[in-house]
């Protein structure tokens, strides 16, 4: 009985029926009292974590930021090593761990192992997998389809834990949606829009930190600067149209032949860029061997006698070198290429 309804109703009743109240009443009706007095202390409570919810995601903008701004939220109430998101649609996957070292390879481990296991039907999930316990929920609604995962050590997520995550998922949906958004929009302005390979503004924005690494820790670096070969003829003979399912196809074909940690952009035109960390110019020169065949395999003419190929000009990275410099002299390298025929390579 809602406690405001049953002191209005107290307070109507005539003397002869006050009379016949017993103890016993009045100490139900102070328990009832009391118990409506603490859940709507709960809720106020819940309403102010609900509000320092909303203004923490409000501050986020990427996805990374979004998860550490949740798990930070979280963690007084539900302790966790990881919090991981998954997005089905859009193949993207999200990480935030609080653990180190070898703690947190193993974590990471077993988050791997469960967003590779969970599929796209599952609605939820709870499993317990190297010592770790393992809880998936389904973030499903018109902005955001996916799952949030958490993982543990040690203790096994309780129903009211699972019950307060589900309750702030209601609040986590738009903000996801919104880092989402974000990092298209993000990953745009970092793509060339005909290949769909990285821009010059990504090699501008990961060249210097890479440098900075391989000089402190001695490690080898290598650029190599491509070219095309015979392709203003395509374009002039065959049209500009042409010229593009060219430039889309060999992209297609380089980036089919390089490592993840490998930087492939597509500076304009014809040309192209590749940076391989850790590798000197041997391993390098190999490389540049396979690509060149693999575009002659192409088979891409300009006209019965005009194959299109790919000049290389291989260029290693020493401490001495500012970028430009070593750009130049990846530019110079492969110029010097291109003047001794098709598909070749200078180092």
């Amino acid at each position: 009985m809602d406690v405001a309804l049953a002191i209005a109703d107290l307070l109507k009743t005539p003397e002869k029926k006050l009379e016949n109240f017993t103890v016993a009443d009045n100490q139900c009706n102070m328990d009832s009292l009391l118990s409506e007095l603490e859940r709507m202390k709960q809720k106020s409570e819940w309403l102010s974590r609900i509000n320092d919810l909303h203004g923490r995601l409000a501050g986020a903008v990427d996805m990374n930021s979004m998860l550490e701004a949740f798990s930070v939220w979280l963690m007084p109430f539900v302790e966790h090593d990881l919090l991981g998101y998954n997005h089905i649609e859009r193949q993207r996957r999200h990480m935030f761990c609080s653990s180190h070292g070898p703690d947190r390879r193993r974590v990471l481990k077993v988050a791997e192992k469960t967003f590779a296991y969970v599929k796209e039907q599952d609605d939820s999930i709870e499993w317990c997998v190297d010592d770790f316990w393992v809880r998936v929920w389904t973030v499903d609604s018109r902005q955001a389809n996916g799952r949030l995962l958490l993982v543990r050590h040690g203790e096994k997520i309780d129903f009211e834990e699972v019950k307060m995550i589900a309750e702030a998922l209601d609040v986590l949906s738009e903000p996801l949606h919104r880092a989402l958004d974000y990092e298209d929009l993000f990953e745009q302005v970092r793509r060339d829009t005909l290949t769909g390979l990285a821009n010059r503004r990504v090699f501008e924005e990961r060249i210097p930190p890479l440098l900075s690494g391989a000089e402190r820790h001695d490690r080898k670096v290598t650029l190599c600067s491509m070219d095309l070969d015979k392709f203003k003829q395509i374009n002039d003979k065959l049209g500009h149209a042409e010229g593009d399912k060219v430039l889309q196809k060999v992209s297609a074909t380089l980036a089919d032949m390089v490592r993840g940690s490998d930087i492939l952009v597509r500076m304009g035109g014809d040309e192209f860029i590749l940076v391989l960390p850790e590798t000197d110019l041997l391993a390098a020169n190999k490389l540049a061997q396979r690509i060149t065949e693999a575009i002659d395999r192409l088979e891409i003419y300009s006209s019965p006698n005009e194959k299109m190929g790919i000049s290389i000009g291989l260029a290693e990275w020493t401490p001495d070198l500012s970028k430009e410099e070593w750009m130049q002299k990846a530019d110079e390298l492969l110029y010097q290429a291109k003047n001794t025929g098709r598909g070749r390579t200078c180092m």
